[in-house]
């Protein structure tokens, strides 16, 4: 195979058109924000580790290929997820027990394991320190601590929280019901 040897003056000559290109392009420098260490800021202003760190990061793209299929498979699975808090104002049936997951070290399990202790339902406080407390969170998928999950008479799970306004959502109303 030859290849076709460039001269200079065709280097010299693309350089020019590239470097006129250049000088007409229109717009101006994007400004990059990201989260760093809890709050955002410019990525141009971050130190040469961060923005190493922030180079190595992976971006997720959503494929709209995938969306009929799996908007199909979301509404089945709907109807087996529990009710949050966050998305309920009250609970539908009558809370008959609850579980608590929390950790020595968290500084948002103390208000929680208040408030519960003021429940008049019975329940669990599950040290999710522990083995056996890690397994059964893991096998329940609660991924933070505090979360609390409140069960039904028939123990179905109804609902879950993570904080006092989230329980306040949930006992309040049934407490003005009873």
């Amino acid at each position: 195979m030859e290849t076709a040897a460039r001269t200079l003056e065709a280097i010299d000559a693309e350089i020019a058109r590239t470097k006129e290109a250049l000088a007409n392009v229109k717009g101006s420098e994007t400004e990059v924000y990201a989260r760093i260490v809890g709050y955002y800021r410019s990525v141009r202003n971050w130190n040469k580790g961060k923005r190493d760190e922030y180079n190595h990061r992976k971006m997720f793209v959503y494929d709209n290929a995938n969306v009929a299929t799996s908007s199909a498979a979301a509404e089945t699975t709907k109807a087996a997820e529990p009710v949050s808090a966050v998305t309920s104002a009250h609970v539908a049936t009558t809370p008959a027990r609850y579980e608590l997951f929390a950790r020595a070290t968290c500084p948002n399990c103390p208000p929680v394991k208040e408030y519960m202790a003021n429940v008049i339902i019975p329940g669990t406080l599950i040290d999710v320190d522990s083995e056996e407390g890690l397994r059964k969170a893991s096998e329940l998928g609660v991924f933070a601590a505090p979360t609390v999950i409140v069960y039904d008479a028939n123990d179905c799970e109804c609902a879950r929280a993570h904080s006092v306004s989230e329980l306040a959502a949930i006992f309040e109303p049934v407490a003005a019901v009873c």
